[in-house]
């Protein structure tokens, strides 16, 4: 018992790793009395109902909501980070229930904007900025509203459609509550044949194992349980695909893919060129396939041989500090003022680094236009740790820039850019990593980690792309999809990008129901041109120096003053062209040459 390790309490860890909460209030008693200041002077926003048509109330009503909402981040931002430095502290709970609750009634005080803007004359917002030109500060926040005029319904219709959101969400949540309440998975032997129950968590363990055996039962019991429930499954993925079908309908779009990426102001045509240019390099995932089952030493790949670790390295102690500095080595590319702002981060206390009983797992940057960013994380010593500071720290060093070069309306970002100043980090990092380890087996580990950092955010994701671009276009053609269909799609997606040399194990048919992304139409492509942008990013970071850094802190330091596609471009990397993801295929090639080098 003596060796058992213990969570450590939140009081025993030292200060200098732990955000530092108390700068947005010193106690709970100040946060009451901020709360209920927001409770007070929030209703306001009702008042400006109808008044819109008036240049003057416009204007009034946006400072007015620009005001409330920074106070309200401000409030909502210490109760949910206190209530994750411990989640079983009843105070801090208390306090994130009520904000949360006021939050959703919050919103429903100036629910009338967007259609109060649509009902206005085209020519208004012109004559308006004309006569109070201060609202040209918010002109590409008005325009992106008047953008969605064609395919906004009048009020009612509105009205109607929303009260109904529940029941056009229902297919989500059903296939939620099956897969993460209702589905068991059977009882399995790991590797010291004791007896465990699979689950979806631990089964990364049990598909990375070294024990071919435990790897194969692992694989066919999970994906064996998933076939039981095929007919549900199908049903539920086959219903959300039919309900973003009527909204395409409602709304004049001319196709679902158009429905999901024209609210971002997102081309087809780069959902499209990327599917083509991975196709067009899917070679080279199936060399991939070639060298990992050289290298595993197998006489044929499975399926369940995709996950395992191709080479083995003793599990290095990696101290905090030690972590901090091995990101800052990996970044001095992106220069000193970069590296300054990372700095003031770690001494400043924008990071929560250890793990203490009751803290929420896993990692995050958070934080609000009138704080410092803050960071999540759960450091456990080990490379995976030091990849994520730096991942976590890009994500808030791009809040850092945006909050401090734009106004509040503007000072957040997309989905579409959210992931790649954290990726560009990571590639950074990797990039130094490779190059300055002498060690041969701990140089062919980082290659591999890259490699499958590629495989798993590009290839994989567009491939799931792929199936989302068939499944949803055979249905808007007016064909139906049983599951046995999908289960024939997702087979021939998986010979398409695997080749001639993998094992196509049957069980694999049945992957598209485990993937709940699929819920959320067309977003999984996100991540590959996430990456494809950070990879062009730091790829010319390293070959440019400093005038691509200025270009990339162009990127950082735009928020959300414009479309995703328009930012990008700005700083140089345009993502309308197949460019960006063919240098990404181009570093994958690369990087299987020097894995080869090394054997």
């Amino acid at each position: 018992m003596d060796n058992v390790k213990t969570i450590k309490t939140r009081d025993s860890i030292e200060g200098k790793y732990k955000w530092k909460v108390e700068k947005l209030y010193e106690n709970v008693s100040k946060w009451e009395e901020d709360f209920k200041r927001l409770k007070e002077e929030a209703p306001i926003l009702k008042t400006f109902s109808s008044q819109l048509n008036n240049p003057e109330k416009l204007m009034e009503f946006l400072k007015k909501y620009e005001d409330i909402s920074r106070f309200s981040d401000k409030i909502f931002m210490y109760a949910h980070l206190k209530s994750d430095e411990d989640t079983t502290n009843t105070v801090y709970q208390g306090l994130k229930s009520k904000i949360d609750t006021f939050m959703a009634e919050f919103r429903s005080y100036y629910a009338y904007l967007e259609p109060e803007i649509l009902s206005l004359p085209e020519d208004y917002l012109e004559k308006a900025m004309i006569k109070i030109p201060e609202l040209k500060d918010y002109s590409f926040f008005l325009q992106d509203i008047l953008k969605q005029k064609p395919h906004t319904l009048n009020k009612e219709e509105e009205e109607l459609l929303a009260s109904v959101s529940d029941c056009l969400g229902a297919a989500g949540n059903i296939y939620s509550m099956l897969t993460n309440a209702d589905m068991t998975f059977p009882i399995i032997k790991d590797e010291e044949g004791n007896e465990v129950e699979l689950t979806e968590v631990n089964y990364g363990t049990f598909i990375r194992s070294k024990d071919r055996d435990v790897r194969e039962k692992a694989f066919k019991a999970l994906f064996n349980t998933y076939k039981k429930y095929i007919n549900t499954i199908s049903t539920s993925l086959t219903s959300n695909i039919k309900n973003l079908i009527l909204e395409t309908k409602i709304r004049k779009y001319s196709s679902c893919l158009e429905t999901s990426l024209k609210p971002n102001n997102i081309p087809l045509e780069v959902y499209h060129s990327s599917l083509e240019t991975v196709s067009k390099h899917i070679n080279l995932l199936h060399r991939y396939v070639d060298i990992k089952k050289k290298l595993l030493g197998i006489s044929d790949i499975h399926m369940y041989d995709l996950y395992v670790p191709v080479i083995d390295v003793e599990k290095e102690h990696i101290e905090y500090e030690e972590a901090v500095n091995i990101v800052k080595e990996g970044l001095k590319p992106l220069g000193e003022e970069y590296l300054s702002i990372f700095n003031e981060g770690i001494e400043s206390g924008w990071i929560d680094a250890f793990e203490n009983k009751g803290k929420r797992g896993g990692a995050y940057s958070w934080g609000c236009y009138d704080s410092m960013p803050y960071v999540l994380l759960n450091y456990n010593y080990d490379l995976n740790d030091v990849s994520t500071l730096a991942h976590e720290m890009g994500h808030s060093i791009h809040s850092y820039y945006s909050r401090q070069e734009q106004p509040y309306i503007y000072s957040g970002y997309t989905l579409f850019c959210a992931e790649v100043a954290s990726t560009c980090n990571e590639a950074l990092l990797i990039n130094y990593l490779i190059n300055k380890e002498k060690d041969k087996n701990k140089r062919l580990y980082l290659i591999n980690q890259e490699l499958e950092q590629i495989r798993t955010t590009v290839f994989r994701q567009l491939m799931f792309a792929e199936f989302e671009e068939i499944t949803h276009r055979t249905m808007e053609e007016g064909a139906s999809l049983t599951g046995e269909d999908l289960n024939r799609i997702w087979h021939d997606l998986n010979v398409k990008y695997f080749g001639p040399n993998m094992i196509i194990d049957e069980e694999i048919d049945i992957e598209w129901a485990r993937i709940p992304h699929f819920y959320s139409d067309f977003y999984v492509y996100q991540y590959a041109t996430g990456y494809a942008a950070a990879f062009a990013f730091a790829n010319s970071i390293l070959k440019e120096g400093d005038k691509a850094v200025e270009k990339y802190k162009g990127f950082l330091k735009s928020g959300g003053c414009d479309y995703p596609i328009n930012i990008l471009r700005k700083a140089g990397v345009d993502m309308t062209t197949s460019k960006p993801l063919e240098a990404t295929m181009m570093r994958f090639n690369e990087l299987l040459d020097m894995l080869e080098e090394e054997l």
